[in-house]
């Protein structure tokens, strides 16, 4: 994976010469451009955390929390946490000022194998999956209308996924501005969606409709509280959150990180755990627990009970929530991808930009067809069972890892610094969940292990061994070639875009 000739600026594999008129500010080089604000970082984050989930079934954290009053508190617990270990991904995001997020980390404090097999599985399992299943769940809900008494036929669905996730991609590639601004308006939407839902819930208040809110109430049981249900909860409410560190992974193109990474965590995951809250005790004022673990999409039920003819604005916010998520997970996994592929554990190809867009077409067009590949498979959800243990695991890795540099590095640069406390309160929470992960799905922990490592003899044979034949050095360094002019991408001039302190214009 490392061997293939390596172009800086504008060369391409055999010497040709790609132009690059159009680069950044007119310097004659290719780099990735700073063209992510403050507003958009916090796009990225907001959209990136809130997919469907809140509007389809926030039933998961109220089932095994047993009370309405126990759900709240998980949920507001989570979002404490999940603010905690966006501070402490906002310190690493300054201190190694790489694209990459939490495999950038990895790989930089505890050596290469560690960072591949994070990689690994975010590109075996993790992102195509979960793209799939948010392209799948926005065709749903645009076709469910066409078929009110039945199903939509399951090609149809993959196809009308397909074709979000083609369209998206398109998107990414021509601008990473274009991108930007599509997270920008569905995020929005969605927020506004969810405004509603808040909206409806303080009229019920008033109106005195907030009998499972009183503590007498809220806290009465529907079944006996167990502390393996809890956990589990807990675990549900954090899954819930995911996405939180997604804006590590643009840190090359963000402006002003130093300032504006902060920012954005302090503004996004507030915002968040808010919405979160107040859009769950909105949905108890019209329904019973009962009924809210009845329903298979809380937010649909909720405008059916308050929202009369209106009721139709529910399906179609989820369907433009879920556009927006597919949106931010292209834009920031193909930056995972591009950041891998420099590094040498991907082929280099994908380390490759646009020479005028300085868009990374090469990434974007893996990440769409690894996606589109899992559409066809049946097992996706399985495999999202699989992996998310191995995915929670890397997230205390990386916070680990926080206090590890600490010890080998303590003078190293930190523009932002935090007090130890707070991954020592985030890894305890952390451990808490995994050993309970652990003692309740011990198989399903033990196969997502098992396809982390499969990683292992992938990256010994395709990283760690230098000396390959010659002859597949040429055929991979042909290939690249071809693929590079086919693409009209070169490597970008990492001289610019490592210079994270850089300002631009949003």
């Amino acid at each position: 994976m490392t061997d293939g000739p390596r172009l800086r600026g504008n060369a391409s594999a055999d010497g040709d010469t790609l132009s690059s008129e159009s680069t950044e500010e007119g310097s004659g080089r290719v780099a990735l451009k700073k063209e992510i604000g403050l507003v958009s970082a916090c796009g990225i984050i907001v959209g990136n955390i809130i997919g469907s989930g809140i509007f389809v079934s926030p039933k998961g954290v109220l089932e095994n929390a047993s009370s309405v009053g126990l759900a709240l508190i998980v949920w507001i617990v989570t979002g404490v946490i999940t603010a905690i270990g966006a501070l402490c991904y906002a310190e690493l995001g300054v201190t190694i000022p790489k694209s990459g997020g939490d495999y950038s980390y990895v790989k930089d404090i505890f050596g290469g194998l560690a960072g591949f097999l994070r990689l690994w599985i975010a590109v075996l399992v993790i992102y195509p999956t979960n793209q799939a299943v948010i392209a799948l769940t926005f065709s749903n809900y645009v076709l469910q209308p066409l078929f009110p008494s039945c199903f939509p036929p399951e090609n149809g669905l993959r196809l009308l996924a397909a074709v979000c996730l083609l369209l998206l991609t398109w998107v990414n590639c021509s601008s990473v501005r274009w991108a930007t601004r599509v997270q920008d308006v569905f995020t929005t939407g969605k927020l506004l969606a969810l405004g509603l839902i808040i909206i409806m819930g303080f009229v019920q208040i008033c109106k005195g409709e907030y009998y499972w809110l009183e503590p007498a109430h809220a806290f009465e049981t529907f079944q006996p509280y167990d502390i393996g249900q809890i956990a589990l909860s807990f675990l549900q409410g954090s899954f819930a959150y995911g996405g939180w560190n997604f804006l590590n992974y643009v840190t090359e193109e963000l402006v002003d990180p130093y300032k504006n990474l902060p920012r954005a965590i302090f503004i996004s995951i507030p915002l968040v755990t808010f919405v979160y809250v107040f859009a769950n005790i909105a949905y108890v004022t019209a329904m019973s627990p009962q009924e809210l673990l009845a329903s298979n999409a809380v937010a649909v039920t909720f405008g059916e009970k308050l929202l009369g003819v209106m009721s139709w604005i529910m399906p179609i916010s989820v369907a433009l929530s879920t556009f927006g998520g597919v949106n931010g997970s292209l834009f920031t996994s193909s930056r995972l991808f591009f950041a891998g592929a420099r590094e040498g554990h991907l082929p280099r190809l994908l380390a490759m930009i646009h020479v005028k867009r300085c868009t990374p077409i090469p990434a974007l067009l893996f990440t769409c067809i690894s996606t589109l590949l899992m559409l066809c498979t049946s097992d996706m959800y399985t495999l999202i069972n699989y992996v998310g243990f191995i995915n929670y695991l890397f997230y205390g890795v990386t916070v680990a890892g926080q206090i590890v540099l600490r010890i080998k590095q303590p003078d190293l640069y930190r523009p932002i610094k935090v007090s130890l406390v707070w991954p020592v309160i985030y890894l305890l929470f952390w451990a808490f969940l995994l050993l309970f992960s652990l003692y309740s799905e011990p198989v399903v922990c033990g196969l997502g292990m098992a396809i982390m490592l499969t990683g292992v003899p992938v990256y010994f044979l395709g990283v760690f061994w230098d000396n390959k034949p010659q002859c597949f050095n040429t055929f991979i360094g042909k290939m690249t070639h071809v693929c590079q002019k086919f693409c009209v991408v070169v490597y970008p001039d990492m001289g610019e875009s490592r210079n994270v302190g850089n300002q631009g214009t949003e």
